[in-house]
């Protein structure tokens, strides 16, 4: 099943390219004609990423023989998740942009900009080469940063600017330093394969080399998850792309960091990362409670939407952070969860500040329960998931990670972890408090006027199949562990084959 490897990042590659290339457009004809063109390969791409995590594939070519750099693609059960996520998600937002399509510029290049992050970002869960993974990580820049600054919010062409620049400077700086950790590790382990530099476990690396490589590459991805203090470019960001973009950046592009974390600095450099893990667990805490209070305040709904955001990579942080196979998980779960939760909210949001104008909470309008109850169902399904309610799949991915940084490995220093621990708690009584606070806003009262429309055709089964997700995953969340126990207790057991 090589060939379906290959054709799920060649499809995407080649159809994106062609639509950015294609002209401008704008008819609405042909832009009809677009997203029936970028829906159909995306579907087609999600159905070649099932069949490649069934039957697991590897492609193994050399790219660049003087270097030892190899075209080198695989799937476990660490990636897979993520790779569905993001072939579902891919489908979702073009689906989702046939009745909601981009207020300014072409349809074609819109649609092809989705299709390229699609594809950089199924490159970059399946490669396994260091050198690649970070070619891979940045073919989604480019094309994202189009979505912000050009098809984002056409009422604020000066926030719209500013959100797009600190993004590129925020993230090129995060590439640079990732980049030369890359470099270090790869020129002291001697090679760029990520499954061999796992199962060294930083064999030939003395104990500095890997304390200050683990501290680039953490720094670097932090920078990409983003963890507190360096996450605010996500904000603006959020606030003014587009709702497709708002979803592929947080649902996707944020597991990327947190993914890298995993793969480069995690499984290659155990003693440098359990070094800097207090740091990695103090910074997701932090998080954790910076993102709850800014969004008790904030009167934003998508800008909300993105602290939250901050606060929940605060949980994948904190459970990477305690070094034990039940952390790892969690961190794992609470990353698939946060792209099923944040794709709905921002779905939701996104469709509600195209019929309201604008998303400020400050404005008296009909309460969703009463104009649009498909919505306001769906806010109350979104929030309460976000909250971390016992039930849904915002709760297990948070309670694990919790209990690991209570219990974590035993080269981690105790007391710091368990303050953590409780600091987390706090954290998520701030993330009931924001959650309720939106609802009051939002959904309840007994106002009806102005109307709303509801939710129905492409917007509907998108938002449905994420509240289907939101509670099967947090009603069974058996098979998605199951999934990723092998090869996370492979990292965290020394002697274990890593595949």
């Amino acid at each position: 099943m090589v060939a379906a490897l290959l054709a799920a990042l060649l499809l995407p590659a080649v159809a994106g390219t062609a639509l950015v290339v294609s002209g401008r457009g704008g008819r609405p004809s042909r832009d009809r004609l677009v997203n029936g063109y970028a829906l159909a390969v995306a579907v087609a791409t999600a159905v070649l990423v099932v069949v490649t995590v069934i039957s697991r594939p590897v492609l193994d070519r050399p790219w660049i023989p003087s270097l030892g750099v190899r075209w080198h693609f695989a799937v476990d059960g660490i990636s897979a998740p993520l790779l569905v996520l993001t072939a579902v998600l891919g489908v979702a937002v073009v689906l989702h942009a046939r009745s909601h399509p981009p207020a300014v510029g072409s349809g074609a290049t819109f649609h092809g900009c989705l299709l390229l992050v699609e594809f950089g970002a199924l490159a970059t869960f399946l490669t396994r080469d260091a050198v690649l993974f970070f070619v891979a990580f940045e073919v989604v820049l480019v094309p994202m940063w189009v979505l912000i600054s050009r098809f984002g919010d056409a009422a604020h062409p000066g926030a719209r600017r500013d959100a797009s620049g600190r993004f590129v400077l925020y993230t090129v700086l995060g590439s640079t330093l990732m980049l030369v950790g890359i470099l270090a590790l790869v020129g002291a382990a001697g090679t760029a394969d990520l499954s061999a530099l796992a199962a060294g476990r930083g064999a030939g690396l003395t104990g500095t080399t890997q304390v200050v490589v683990a501290a680039l590459l953490l720094t670097g991805l932090g920078i990409k998850v983003p963890l507190w203090p360096v996450h605010t470019w996500l904000p603006p960001a959020h606030t003014v792309a587009p709702t497709a973009g708002s979803v592929l950046l947080a649902a996707v592009l944020l597991k990327m960091g947190t993914y890298g974390i995993v793969r480069l600095v995690l499984a290659p450099l155990p003693d440098g990362f359990a070094t800097v893990s207090p740091v990695l667990a103090v910074a997701g805490v932090i998080g954790i409670l910076w993102g709850g209070l800014a969004c008790l305040v904030e009167n934003d709904l998508k800008r909300l939407v993105a602290y939250s955001s901050v606060a929940h990579m605060g949980f994948v942080a904190l459970g990477l952070a305690s070094g034990t196979t039940t952390g790892i998980q969690a961190a794992l779960f609470a990353n698939v969860a946060h792209g099923i939760v944040s794709a709905l909210l921002f779905f939701l949001v996104g469709g509600l500040k195209d019929r309201w104008g604008s998303a400020d909470l400050r404005t008296a309008r009909a309460a969703l329960r009463e104009v649009s109850p498909r919505l306001g169902f769906v806010m109350v399904v979104g929030f309460a998931a976000t909250l971390g309610l016992p039930g849904l799949v915002g709760f297990w991915g948070e309670f694990l990670a919790m209990f690991a940084a209570w219990s974590p490995a035993a080269d981690r220093p105790l007391g710091l972890f368990r303050a953590c621990a409780v600091l987390a708690v706090l954290g998520t009584g701030l993330a009931a408090a924001y959650s309720l606070r939106v609802l009051r806003t939002v959904w309840a009262g007994e106002r009806t006027d102005p109307g709303l429309v509801d939710a129905r055709g492409g917007e509907l089964a998108v938002l449905a199949v994420l509240v289907v997700a939101v509670v099967a995953l947090g009603v069974l969340p058996g098979p998605l562990l199951q999934t990723t126990i092998a090869d996370v207790t492979a990292i965290t057991t020394p002697g274990s084959v890593i595949r």
